[in-house]
């Protein structure tokens, strides 16, 4: 009776072991890839977010973008606006879905203070960079940023073509 009983929880561990395979490489849903291009990108932060159940089953089929959205400051709270969860078409039968709510971000009071004072006195942005999941919970990394003028895109646009040029000379020169 014991042998079937080890067999039987070996096949157990081995099935969590490729769900949790599965986890890590979905473990990212939506990434706003204009940020690092339009702002300079300082200190990051990691934020819980408020989410309705049909906003969760969306982000679990993936249907969401960050790159419309932006973070702001009410009443000494923090709140994502604008990003997009598109709803399920059947999850959502009996609630009117609103994509582009308003979520409420969380934060500890101390991370909160230090957004405030540092978008109120020194001029910085608050931007959204990635959504993704952290064991069952859904996080989303945000980042005070300070806005690009067209010049300073222009310099990055050459420092990146030159460590590309740069990288390719080394590997010629490897061979």
């Amino acid at each position: 009776m014991e042998p079937y009983f080890d067999i039987f929880r070996m096949e157990s561990i081995k099935k969590m072991a490729s769900n949790s395979k599965q986890n890590i490489k979905s473990a990212v849903i939506a990434v706003n890839k204009r940020a690092s291009h339009d702002y300079f990108l300082e200190q990051h932060f990691e934020a819980g977010i408020s989410l309705q159940g049909w906003e969760v089953k969306a982000l679990r089929a993936g249907r969401a973008s960050i790159v419309d959205g932006y973070v702001t400051i009410k009443r000494g709270e923090i709140f994502l606006i604008g990003a997009n969860i598109t709803p399920l078409d059947q999850a959502c039968t009996h609630v009117i879905c609103d994509p582009t709510r308003t979520r409420k971000l969380l934060l500890n009071r101390r991370e909160i203070d230090k957004l405030i004072g540092a978008v109120e006195r020194a001029g910085y942005t608050i931007v959204p960079l990635k959504l993704y999941w952290k064991k069952s919970l859904v996080k989303l990394e945000i980042s005070l940023a300070r806005g690009k003028q067209s010049h300073d895109k222009r310099d990055s646009i050459k420092e990146r073509e030159w460590k590309r040029d740069q990288a390719r000379v080394m590997k010629k020169a490897a061979r």
